[in-house]
């Protein structure tokens, strides 16, 4: 059965907007906020919530950019200075296990061709399902009582 891996956005492209004004965030669509709880403000790139007094930025992100009818974009937090997060293979962290998730798979041809909605500590068995068939290239979560992207899961074999 082919295990799965949570891959975290690459920090890179947001680096720069930490160094923007207010305003110059403002004019983007883009907010910098301090977190005030946690869990409350899950980082997509280190995929842990943010800790309490901790800087983010609110931002809009293409997180389905290819050409197809379900390219889409959305709010996502990011924290600075977070660090690109690759979770080991199998594994769901507490910032999907504490959300209620909806998992979206695609093909090659990035259309939805399955989707569920769990409790995320039950994303595992949603993703083995889904992984389970070949035409499955990638699943895409998302926190299902707001519909922000989550992050992106990506098929593993077992044996690596």
């Amino acid at each position: 059965m082919p295990s799965f891996q949570l891959v975290g956005l690459p920090f890179e492209p947001f680096a720069k907007y930490f160094h923007f004004s207010d305003q110059e965030l403002r004019d983007l669509g883009m907010q910098r906020l301090v977190a005030t709880e946690q869990p409350g403000f899950p980082c997509r790139v280190s995929l842990c919530d943010a800790a309490v007094g901790e800087e983010l930025l609110l931002l809009p992100y293409m997180h389905q950019a290819e050409n197809s009818p379900y390219r889409a974009s959305g709010p996502i937090y990011v924290r600075s200075r977070a660090q690109r997060r690759v979770i080991e293979p199998g594994v769901i962290p507490d910032y999907v296990k504490l959300r209620q998730i909806s998992v979206r798979a695609y093909d090659a041809s990035h259309f939805m061709i399955d989707a569920a909605v769990c409790e995320g500590s039950e994303a595992a068995s949603a993703l083995h399902q889904l992984f389970g068939r070949k035409e499955v290239a990638y699943v895409h979560l998302h926190n299902a009582k707001r519909g922000c992207f989550s992050c992106r899961a990506i098929r593993r074999p077992d044996d690596e």
